[in-house]
């Protein structure tokens, strides 16, 4: 069983934070299809609650524990945590159980806004709440001491690019159009990825405990490019690629970035659970269809909120204003394309075996 493994080493310290404070271009105005997916699991989460959650699993439990990782800034996660929490009432209530306290641990990258994240926390009292940084591919709280965790819009990120595709994905930064080889050294870094995150959590959740995981994705057997995910994304890869044409970004610098994400389908998120070994697949669906028009400044700025500290980070804060003008306009031409693409965001829902986790 995998989960013995060592976790790897080549996780990203730092990791890739969204764009923090509360400003026009920070993640929190600019993640509304995020927001729209966190609403879409509301009813997924409460019959996930009600079907697989016992309370008798965790008798006389004071506190509840939830994580939510990858929590970036809010106000999305405020609204995943709470429709956790109303569940979880719910189903005590139904069972005629004493209704434990909160404990939410919201967790992402140690260079996250968390400063902005807990000065927007809702006051209703209803939790208790505690910042957790960290990357989420590795181990992150005590063992057994999780009963639900939650991720969303956060599994896609890479804890790192892989390094095989440096030299062969040049005047790209993604690996639509860079050909089987590229796309290949993404998927085994995916899986790498996921593989480590799996061996984390076995750790850290109680046996009985639920784990929902919602990311972009594509569907078995569909090729990579008639995703809308990657669709946008190759637009753009080819954005950076006509600004280096232009003398307004250095190639050599292009032909060094890449965009640290991948969508993943079903079957490779099953095979490397199933090898895990420590959790059960109770629910894989995909969400009910975001019906949200894409609008080429709005998408254009939530691209900039999400990948802005990357971009400056290699290239310098100067081009990022030309950049996504640039984008914003590319997208404008290319709009039948992205909306003729699958949109696909897949709702996961793991249970944790009921195995000793002293051995983790």
């Amino acid at each position: 069983m995998e989960a013995n493994a060592e976790i790897s080493s080549k996780t990203s310290l730092n990791g890739y934070v969204m764009t923090g404070g509360s400003g026009n271009q920070s993640y929190a105005k600019n993640s509304s299809y995020q927001r729209d997916v966190a609403d879409a699991t509301k009813l997924l989460i409460q019959n996930a609650v009600s079907e697989h959650l016992n309370p008798r699993n965790f008798p006389g439990l004071e506190t509840f524990y939830v994580a939510d990782l990858g929590c970036s800034v809010g106000p999305n996660t405020f609204i995943a945590v709470q429709n956790i929490i109303d569940a979880v009432k719910l189903r005590y209530q139904i069972s005629n159980d004493k209704i434990p306290e909160f404990q939410v641990l919201f967790n992402d990258h140690t260079q996250n806004d968390f400063n902005t994240l807990f000065k927007s926390l809702p006051l209703n009292g209803e939790y208790y709440a505690s910042g957790v940084p960290g990357s989420f591919h590795s181990n992150l709280f005590p063992r057994a001491s999780l009963h639900f965790v939650h991720t969303s819009y956060s599994l896609q990120w890479l804890s790192c690019v892989p390094k095989e595709i440096i030299t062969k994905n040049k005047g790209r930064v993604y690996h639509i159009g860079a050909g089987e080889e590229v796309t290949n050294a993404y998927a085994r870094q995916h899986a790498a990825d996921f593989a480590n995150f799996l061996q984390a959590r076995a750790r850290e959740v109680v046996p009985g405990g639920l784990m929902v995981i919602v990311l972009p994705s594509r569907p078995n057997g569909v090729p990579h490019s008639r995703v809308s995910f990657n669709i946008l994304n190759g637009i753009f890869s080819s954005t950076f690629a006509d600004l280096a044409k232009k003398g307004m970004i250095d190639e050599e610098k292009l032909d060094t970035f890449n965009l640290p994400i991948y969508a993943t389908s079903p079957q490779e998120l099953e095979a490397t659970i199933k090898h895990n070994g420590c959790f059960s697949i109770e629910k894989i669906e995909c969400l009910p269809k975001i019906t949200t028009k894409d609008v080429p400044h709005v998408v254009s700025l939530g691209t900039r909120a999400i990948t802005e500290g990357l971009i400056k980070e290699h290239f310098g804060e100067e081009i990022l204003d030309g950049l996504f003008e640039h984008f914003t306009n590319k997208l404008l031409e290319s709009l039948k394309d992205i909306e003729s693409g699958l949109r696909v965001n897949l709702f996961l829902l793991l249970k944790r075996k009921d195995e000793d986790t002293s051995t983790f």
